[in-house]
């Protein structure tokens, strides 16, 4: 099953002095993008129509190589991804583009093992075995080994991966490029591989699904989609030798270490795969919204940029019930710099004094 939809939601602009028409009429933000924070995007813009009912947020879930192709093609307000731009594509477009972080989740390995009653633990070893096709029985000594006493079938692996140009292959397949040898020289890493084996799912609801449906099936999903499709997922060894559950708090906790030194001018295209901490999880990442650092509609770009501060501050509150952490402090503080930074005809389209929740200081 495709999990593509749209939001055609209707929320109204705060005034702004200098453009007053953002408060008079009907203004229309379209974006497409990531599945991986689509649930959140969605409870984001349902609140938002609540106070401002005169914006209209269409948000497409298309995955995130359509969602940087359309950003490209400049035939949307905004991208959404869960792989950062390349070198290359931001040169390609003149560097006019900013990557603001949204909520950080976790990437987990999904199975289906009918009748199996414990959670399955994943070593870096056996998740690049499996998706490198050398792995391909479920007792195969190098899960046994890292599971003793489960008894494990003699039942085929059945690999399922992203059809897609995918964040969240990026996100899995950055975290096995760092921890695999053999992985970084067959596959490497990217929004879309040549996988070696399986078959292929679009989004991350297409590969929930196929698993869902596919005795012996392992795949790779954002955390929040293993759980509304109540799939087992299992436990991955980390950096530090733990055996980490995908929580919000090992989540945060991968972030801990990788944004405690960001600097003030950081793009914030980094990678917080395979991060130091006992308690850590090992697979996780930030999600990207992709916006022109100069835009040329003021009242659109002011209702976008307005729409991204309150999504950074107060709704972050929505976060956590979704399956997904939270921005950390340090973040949302850079954050406002850079969206503070966006101009349109060479101005700042918020003032200075603008503060969290879309008040004025």
């Amino acid at each position: 099953m495709r999990m593509t939809s749209s939001l055609g939601l209707l929320a109204a602009a705060a005034a702004f002095a200098a453009a007053p028409l953002a408060a008079q009429s009907e203004i229309r933000i379209t974006g497409a993008g990531a599945t991986f924070p689509y649930p959140i995007y969605s409870k984001w813009v349902l609140e938002y129509t609540k106070t401002r009912p005169n914006i209209e947020i269409n948000y497409q879930s298309i995955g995130s190589g359509g969602g940087i192709r359309q950003f490209i093609d400049r035939t949307v307000d905004f991208g959404a991804t869960d792989g950062p731009m390349t070198d290359s594509q931001i040169t390609a477009i003149g560097g006019n583009v900013l990557h603001i972080p949204t909520v950080l989740g976790a990437v987990a390995p999904v199975y289906n093992l009918p009748g199996l009653t414990q959670q399955l633990r994943f070593t870096p070893d056996i998740l690049a075995g499996i998706f490198l096709g050398q792995i391909t029985k479920w007792n195969d000594s190098r899960i046994a080994a890292a599971n003793p006493g489960v008894q494990l079938p003699n039942t085929d692996v059945v690999v399922v991966h992203r059809s897609d140009g995918s964040g969240t292959t990026f996100i899995f397949t950055d975290y096995l490029a760092k921890v695999s040898g053999d992985w970084l020289r067959r596959v490497g890493r990217g929004t879309a591989v040549n996988w070696p084996v399986g078959l292929g799912g679009r989004g991350n609801e297409g590969v929930a699904t196929t698993v869902r449906r596919t005795p012996g099936a392992v795949g790779y999903v954002e955390l929040v989609y293993a759980l509304q499709n109540r799939i087992p997922y299992g436990l991955v060894r980390n950096r530090a030798g733990q055996f980490v559950n995908a929580t919000l708090q090992s989540t945060t906790a991968a972030a801990a270490a990788a944004v405690a030194d960001l600097a003030a001018d950081t793009d914030f295209r980094i990678s917080i795969t395979d991060t130091e901490g006992a308690e850590a999880y090992p697979i996780a990442s930030f999600t990207w919204i992709l916006l022109p650092k100069q835009g040329t509609d003021l009242a659109r770009t002011r209702a976008l940029l307005e729409f991204l501060w309150w999504a950074t501050h107060d709704a972050q509150r929505f976060a956590t019930a979704l399956g997904y952490a939270p921005l950390p402090a340090r973040v949302v503080q850079l954050i406002e710099t850079r969206l503070k930074s966006v101009t349109v005809a060479g101005r700042p389209v918020l003032p200075a004094a603008y503060a969290p929740g879309g008040t004025r200081r």
